[in-house]
């Protein structure tokens, strides 16, 4: 059966996690990612030290169902493989600061020109205009400025919490970016031609914001870490320590659900203060003291049954034993020519007929250089040739 991008060919020229990240989502539904790696200099370098590359890379996800070729984009020889490449492309996605893939000749008016149906995605921090445009920045700058950050936290006398990077690197990053090279594409199928795509971290970060902008808006409030209802100012929608000094969450927010966790909890004569400020203080130090009197696997049991919005607070490690997460094939094992089976996490969308699946594992740097070269019709002696030149590797 046909998966649902088959013949959607992306040529991949980002690095850090949004760009593969998008590519992993658009090469799990079908399409075919070409990876482009550096030919060397600070961008083929690493952020940290690897203790074992091999087996990271085995288990990279973001790396699954994509081929890698090496090209020296400074080489001339070099960019005329990109251009080959781009001419039976369907989209080029970039993760470099604006301006970069212009010197490197690969931009989208040249590329554009070879290929009018190319969508053509820029993914940065800041987007290709304005005052920060050409800034630098990480998932922490772009949720800093978004206002995110601001809202994370326990308490607003306390430094904000940093949510690891998932906020704008993924999914203000990542997933935005490939929902945008999807509305490109089905925008294609209308007009024959395709499009440039620019993606901003920030503006992600900002339209995830939109609830919180909506209330200021109407309000004129501005909110504070820990005091709104959904930041750890109720009760009903916070976290508990239990008896085994592990955390368990409620959700509880709509008043049948609400209702149902005070019953459970013995005090059903809590149920009509859900929303007195005047009682919150004795609502939560109720909740934390009897929380204390059970396991957190003891109340996920027990709630769980009562129609309450509850879930236990898992650690990496017990995400992956969870009976539902196994369930719904959300880790995954792929075969690994020198690891044999290795775990990845799953594919989160889930289409009936035309359903993702993991191919291959991530390859190593121009692993598939000749192999790729061979289709565009370059002979071995010419490759060899390329090499020794340093435009390939």
């Amino acid at each position: 059966m046909a998966m649902a991008l088959e013949g959607i060919r992306i040529i991949d020229l980002s690095r850090l996690a949004p760009g593969p990240y998008c590519t992993m989502i658009l090469g799990d539904l079908g399409a075919e990612v070409i990876r482009v790696d550096p030919g060397g200099g600070r961008a083929a370098e690493a952020i940290m030290p690897v203790e074992d590359e091999e087996r990271d890379r085995a288990y990279d996800a973001e790396g699954r169902n994509k081929r890698s070729i090496v090209l020296n984009l400074r080489n001339d020889k070099a960019r005329e493989i990109f251009y080959a490449l781009a001419k039976g492309a369907d989209v080029v996605i970039e993760g470099f600061r604006p301006g970069v893939v212009n010197r490197l000749g690969v931009d989208y008016e040249r590329i554009k020109a070879i290929n009018p149906r190319i969508v053509y995605c820029s993914l940065t921090g800041y987007g290709q205009d304005g005052p920060y445009h050409n800034m630098v920045g990480h998932d922490i700058n772009y949720i800093s400025i978004g206002g995110a950050l601001s809202i994370v936290g326990r308490r607003k006398d306390e430094p904000p919490s940093i949510p690891g990077n998932l906020v704008a690197d993924y999914a203000a990053g990542g997933m935005q970016a490939a929902i945008g090279i999807l509305a490109a594409l089905m925008a294609r199928e209308r007009t024959g031609e395709g499009q440039y795509v620019d993606i901003s971290m920030l503006d992600g970060v900002i339209s995830l914001m939109h609830m919180v902008a909506m209330q200021y808006f109407s309000s004129g409030r501005i909110p504070e870490r820990g005091e709104d209802m959904l930041t750890g100012g109720v009760p009903n929608y916070n976290t508990y320590q239990t008896k085994d000094d592990k955390y368990i969450s409620l959700g509880s927010l709509e008043p049948w659900f609400f209702q149902n966790l005070c019953k459970a909890l013995g005090r059903e004569d809590l149920i009509p203060y859900e929303w007195d400020e005047g009682k919150r203080g004795e609502i939560s130090s109720y909740f934390r003291d009897v929380f204390r009197t059970k396991t957190r696997d003891e109340w996920f049991e027990l709630l769980r049954q009562s129609d309450i919005c509850v879930a236990p607070v898992y650690t990496i490690d017990e995400v992956f034993t969870d009976p539902h997460v196994i369930h719904r094939r959300m880790v995954e094992e792929v075969d690994h020519p020198k690891f044999g089976k290795v775990k990845q996490v799953g594919i989160s969308v889930k289409l009936s007929n035309t359903p993702g699946a993991i191919r291959s594992p991530s390859p190593s740097p121009g692993q598939h250089t000749d192999e790729i070269l061979t289709e565009l019709g370059y002979t071995k002696e010419v490759i060899e040739g390329l090499k020794r030149e340093g435009a390939i590797g």
